[in-house]
């Protein structure tokens, strides 16, 4: 009798379980020439938590393509990302709600939240505690353009979709409810799906639920769909399946990744590798099938191997595609069974993908090169970079952001992080840090705690926290300093040996922690490149000292294995004997960082104006692929027309902060050795403190810095210029306040010169508007006054410009700076008045106001219009205008002019009119890479 009751509520407790989830249904028809999607939709909602709910949320996330001015176009647009914006309403995607109603077929009261893609819908009656919920939902779906996330619809009228249906939002004492931001974190309950989906019957469908019944009329093809304990569902619909179906002993693998360079049966040996792989490391799939498609792949490929052409192959043949079936098996094994919240505690899912790629690459692969066989070349096989193994790209691109002081902590919410940190750096430094935990615990602590913990959690809503406690539990080591000051901060990891002490037969190492973080360091004891000895501090905050027997030991480091992805190795070396810590070594080229050694590098460079003409010369520098706190440059060049040897040379220190919005503060000095005519040359010696403010929400582009230099210039006198002042210092100061976006664009510069002979006070301001209709306005206000000015009566050397500044402190690349005539006369550089015919008064002693003003009649085709007012002594305020055609190629990099309608008149017909066509030509690499950067940083 007993074991009847006992087996009667085992089997009750299995049935309530069964119901503890949502069950949904939906009754979905494709049509391909409207590219929409018609839903019928039954949802049965579970109250899991202890909380009467009064109303529900459902995600939308269809409909996040509606409109512009959605989380979704907001953040494409801070990703300077502007084909959505630019994109036609119907081919955007949203979704038309025809009606919802519960189960009596009663209309419910719904509403979009504050959010287009939020919905709230208000039952009949309240939802108890453990108490279900049905009610319907009937509307139709846009698929949207796949070029925006590479999910929807694309040329060929394939669909790939995913995010495309309606469904409950997850409730654990609160609302959880995000909206579409593109960072593929849509967050629900596991649940039952039954789909039944009609189409065309020419579409072949693909998808990881278990197909029931097919049913294939005259010209349509109808599915009926089942999947268990589902947190999304995605279709691949195509006119032509590419997709391939491969076995393992695990479960089975369709995917459309392919390469060529190695045959079918190799590809599903790869695979079947893998499936075994994740199965003895982290458990059990539970599901039967796993759709693997290159679309996932390209959302979050391997960065490196993605980036290179596909005609350069360094790699062995298979390498390639085996890592990219890891990356995306991987994600897909963690996100569809580890039930975490994907915005605010993704950084696990994220760190063990990472953490598992290394692993797998040290089993497989212990001996690849990060750039493959490009390390035998004879021409790079000198370099750092040639040494580098696979697996040290991770804590090097993390290091990147680091090293410019933009790293996030791995718990910031995903839709905070910056492009590159979310893609890439922030899961990076979370697998890195699981090696850095792996190695301090020893054994097999971590390893064994990972499986136990995906068994254990499996399909079930866990947090971050839970992995903490389980892992506590298996060792007597500390862990707090992992999730406290590693995970939880942005603070980096940054020790060095301060000193070593000899003591009979031991050493006495004191090791400094340089941050205001708790961590552990892993010290060791070389005699050459042999490890003689190794051990690890306690977590410590400031300084320890470890002692150690001396035994062979010539030399001591600390993270001598790079297993810790530290800001700066460069100080973690110590000789037990001797003056120099490490060796100087001189490099052909920029490197990568070999904390080893002390380095220097040269490279050959080639620079041009028109009176050196091209100059050549040899670049010695420190700079390495990623930044330092010390940066020296030094230039020697010769000037193959001047025939004299030019060039600069510069020294600065940029001290970083982490907290507040104070983030940098650089000290420098610089020099500079050039023409600046024919014959004429100049010196320019420029000491300066910069001051870098920003908001500490690194994804808000506002910044501000205070600039102070003091520039010196020493000019060859000119002969046919008798009033010329060929030497003079000026004193300057200036406040910048930018906020740069694809949407609302604005620079502010208020700036203070003071010298001998005057002092001025400028504004310069600037500001550009992409409305919702595409038209695009640009505004720039540019005011400057002399404060004193004893400069003489005819001399406009330091005088306000109004169409080409005369660049007394060199600072603009000109490349003809003192011409009057000729193709470098038009060069044009927006700055002082910004016009861009030229006109008289040219100059203002006194004072000068501007306005400069363009809007777009054609895509990259602008009108512009500029007013002024001159003041000058002698001559009094003149009234100025001009106004023409902008060809805006690539803004501010590259751009033509071409004059219309000004005060000399309707230009076109004046004499020599294609010498007032004005251009702006920017060579420098520096300034080009910030169009990918943005998009990044």
């Amino acid at each position: 009798m007993i074991s009847k009751r006992i087996i009667f509520l085992l089997l009750f407790c299995l049935v309530i379980q069964a119901r503890a989830q949502h069950s949904i249904h939906i009754d979905a028809s494709l049509n391909p020439v409207q590219k929409t999607l018609s839903i019928k939709q039954e949802i049965t909602f579970k109250n899991t938590s202890a909380d009467t709910l009064r109303e529900l949320f459902l995600f939308d996330w269809p409909n996040s393509f509606s409109t512009k001015t959605s989380e979704l176009g907001k953040r494409f647009s801070e990703n300077y990302n502007s084909s959505f914006h630019f994109e036609k309403d119907e081919d955007r995607g949203k979704t038309t709600i025809e009606k919802i109603y519960n189960s009596s077929a009663n209309p419910l009261q719904w509403t979009r939240d504050g959010a287009v893609d939020i919905l709230k819908v208000i039952p009949e009656k309240s939802l108890l505690p453990g108490a279900s919920y049905t009610f319907n939902l009937e509307y139709v779906v846009k698929v949207p353009d796949s070029k925006f996330t590479r999910f929807g619809v694309d040329s060929r009228a394939n669909f790939k979709l995913r995010d495309w249906y309606i469904l409950p939002a997850v409730y654990n004492g609160e609302w959880r409810v995000y909206s579409n931001k593109n960072t593929n974190d849509l967050y629900v309950t596991p649940s039952n799906y039954t789909i039944s989906l009609q189409l065309p019957k020419q579409y072949w469908v693909t998808t990881d639920l278990d197909l029931v019944s097919e049913n294939i009329s005259e010209n349509k093809k109808k599915l009926f769909l089942k999947g268990s304990d589902r947190t999304n569902v995605t279709l691949y619909l195509e006119r032509n399946s590419t997709f391939e179906t491969i076995e393992t002993d695990k479960f089975t693998v369709v995917t459309n990744l392919q390469n060529s360079k190695i045959n079918p049966p190799v590809q599903a040996l790869m695979i079947d590798r893998i499936a075994h792989f994740l199965d003895e490391r982290l458990g059990p799939y539970p599901f039967k099938k796993m759709v693997v498609s290159e679309t996932d792949y390209k959302t979050n490929p391997v960065y490196g191997l993605n980036q290179l052409p596909s005609f350069i192959s360094p790699y062995p043949d298979g390498f390639e595609y085996d890592m990219e079936q890891l990356k995306t098996i991987t994600r897909h094994y963690i996100q569809n069974t580890l039930i975490l919240d994907s915005r605010r505690d993704y950084w696990l899912q994220d760190a063990l993908q990472i953490y598992l790629m290394m692993e797998y690459a040290d089993r497989y692969y212990p001996k690849m090169k990060l750039i493959g066989n490009l390390s035998n070349w004879w021409i790079i096989r000198w370099a750092h970079a040639a040494d580098l193994e696979f697996n040290d790209q991770y804590s090097l691109l993390y290091l990147n952001m680091a090293r410019n002081n933009i790293q996030q902590s791995l718990t910031t919410p995903k839709d905070s992080l910056l492009k590159f940190n979310m893609n890439i750096a922030n899961g990076y430094y979370g697998g890195s840090g699981l090696r850095y935990l792996n190695d301090y615990l020893g054994d097999t602590v971590l390893d064994k705690t990972i499986k136990d913990f995906y068994k254990e959690n499996r399909l079930k809503p866990v947090r971050s926290s839970d992995f903490e406690n389980l892992l506590a539990s298996r060792t007597e080591l500390p862990i707090n300093w992992f999730f406290e000051d590693f995970v939880d901060t942005r603070t980096t990891v940054d020790f060095k040996i301060k000193n070593v002490e000899k003591q009979g037969d031991s050493l006495k190492v004191y090791i400094k922690n340089n941050r205001k973080s708790e961590l552990p360091i892993s010290l060791y004891g070389l005699n050459d490149d042999e490890i003689v000895y190794k051990t690890w501090t306690k977590p410590v905050d400031s300084m320890t000292t470890v002692t150690i027997p001396a035994g062979n030991i010539k030399k001591l480091a600390l993270n001598y294995e790079g297993r810790i992805p530290e800001y700066n190795m460069r100080n973690n070396f110590k000789t037990v004997s001797g003056l120099l810590n490490k060796p100087l070594q001189f490099r052909l080229f920029q490197d990568v960082e070999d904390p080893k050694f002390t380095q220097m590098f040269f490279m050959p460079i080639f620079e041009y104006n028109l009176y050196d003409g091209v100059s050549a010369g040899l670049r010695l520098y420190n700079k390495t692929v990623l930044r330092k706190a010390v940066h020296y440059s030094l230039e020697p060049q010769f000037g193959f027309r001047s025939k004299t040897l030019v060039g600069g040379g510069s020294i600065s220190y940029t001290q970083t902060m982490n907290q507040g919005n104070l983030y940098a503060m650089r000290y420098g000095f610089s020099g500079n050795y050039y023409s600046y005519d024919r014959g004429l040359f100049y010196k320019k010696f420029t000491p300066y403190i910069t001051f870098a403010f920003r908001n500490p929400d690194l994804r808000d582009n506002e910044k501000q810095y205070i600039n102070l230099r003091n520039v010196n210039v020493y000019r060859d006198e000119d002969p046919n210029a008798t009033d010329q002042q060929p030497n003079y210092s000026v004193f300057n100061m200036q406040y910048v306040y930018s906020n740069p976006n694809l949407i609302n664009y604005f620079r502010g510069v208020a700036d203070y010169e003071i010298s001998s002979k005057f002092s001025k006070l400028s504004v310069d301001l600037e500001y550009r508007k992409l409305f919702l209709s595409n038209r695009q306005l640009n505004l720039r206000f540019f005011a400057g006054v002399f404060l004193f000015n004893d400069t003489r009566e005819h001399e406009d050397f330091f005088s306000f410009a109004l169409d080409r500044p005369n660049d007394y402190l060199f600072d603009y690349n000109y490349y003809g700076r003192s011409e009057d005539s000729g193709l470098f006369s038009q060069q044009l550089i927006i700055a002082e008045g910004g016009f861009k015919s030229q006109l008289e008064p040219a100059y203002a002693n006194s004072w000068m106001a501007t306005v400069n003003a363009s809007t777009n009649i054609w895509k990259w085709i602008y009108a512009y219009g500029d007013l002024g007012l001159v003041a000058n002594k002698e001559r009094g305020v003149n009234a100025v205008f001009d106004s023409g055609i902008r060809l805006s190629l690539v803004a501010d990099y590259f751009e033509l002019y071409f004059p219309i309608y000004s005060n000399l008149g309707f230009e076109p017909n004046l004499p020599h009119y294609d010498e007032k066509v004005r251009f702006i030509v920017t060579l420098s690499p520096k300034t080009l890479l910030g169009l990918f950067t943005r998009r990044w940083y």
